[in-house]
């Protein structure tokens, strides 16, 4: 090893430690309360009510969750919860990929370049500005439903969404394009064959990004649908937790059972989040 690479070592050192403290501090942030809600989950009610919440529960009491799904009516909560998420993630990656197509392959054009701009500064407005009025406008156009959810999350991640596919558009060569028309492809063709399949590392991010948004949202399904039948997992939790608050052990078993899903989405799908996040920032 050469001075200047000891040098560098120990120079490197501090900012190592710093990066290594952060990392730990984000860590236990994250896993305290999980394991918390965990231990919470698997004790009984007498155990639950006193002593602490970190003492570990003896017995295991695994009724907990199937009380929980009961109380909660988990399976249709989370029916619904499914369908609004499915809606939004299959609508956000196609109308914002072919709008973000559109803009890319159209930027010396004015309209599609201030349409870009005009998308852009919608990202500034948040939801509870426009929020009374999306309620008004849902329930006249008979969309106050979990249909009308999902419509909304496809609109309201179109902004977001064509920043990262504009990004990656602009990093695929132009001449893939020409030498599909060539071969006899129309646009849509082109599209749908060649530039909808390179854009996987982009699609992964977007729709997990989709994914976690439509299921963990409670503002909008609890302002737009009016049937409290059709309500989604996060605003039955609320409800349920506003009813039995004194059963810790029954309440933070549901809580896992609505947060497990999108632990799973993320651990499944981290690798390609990564990657289109990456990616579409280089390029």
């Amino acid at each position: 090893m050469t001075i200047t690479d000891r040098r560098a070592r120990e120079e490197d050192r501090p900012a190592s430690r710093l990066r290594t403290g952060l990392l730990a501090v984000g860590t236990l942030a994250v896993l305290v309360p999980l394991v918390f809600a965990v231990l919470m989950a698997l004790k009984t009610d007498r155990q639950a009510a006193s002593g602490s919440g970190f003492d570990l529960p003896s017995p295991l009491e695994l009724g907990n969750f199937r009380t929980a799904w009961e109380l909660t009516d988990f399976p249709r909560a989370f029916a619904v919860s499914l369908l609004i998420s499915v809606v939004a993630v299959a609508g956000q990656l196609i109308v914002s990929s072919l709008a973000a197509y559109a803009i890319a392959r159209n930027w010396d054009r004015r309209l599609f370049r201030w349409s870009y701009f005009y998308l852009l500064a919608a990202m500034f407005i948040p939801f509870p500005v426009v929020a009374l009025p999306q309620v008004k406008l849902t329930s006249m156009v008979g969309l106050d439903n979990p249909l009308g959810v999902a419509v909304l999350h496809i609109l309201f991640g179109i902004s977001f969404n064509i920043l990262l596919y504009t990004a990656f558009l602009r990093s695929i060569p132009y001449e893939l394009e020409e030498s599909a028309r060539i071969d006899g492809c129309s646009t849509w063709q082109t599209f749908w064959k060649l530039i909808f399949p390179l854009l996987a590392p982009m699609n992964a991010t977007v729709g997990i990004f989709a994914f976690l948004m439509s299921w963990n949202d409670f503002m909008m399904p609890s302002m737009i649908i009016g049937d409290p039948s059709m309500q989604t997992i996060p605003v039955v939790q609320k409800i349920f937790q506003l009813k039995f608050s004194s059963n810790y052990n029954v309440a933070f078993a549901s809580y896992l059972m609505a947060m497990a899903p999108t632990l799973l989405a993320y651990l499944f799908a981290q690798r390609w989040v990564m990657s289109g996040v990456t990616r579409g920032a280089i390029k």
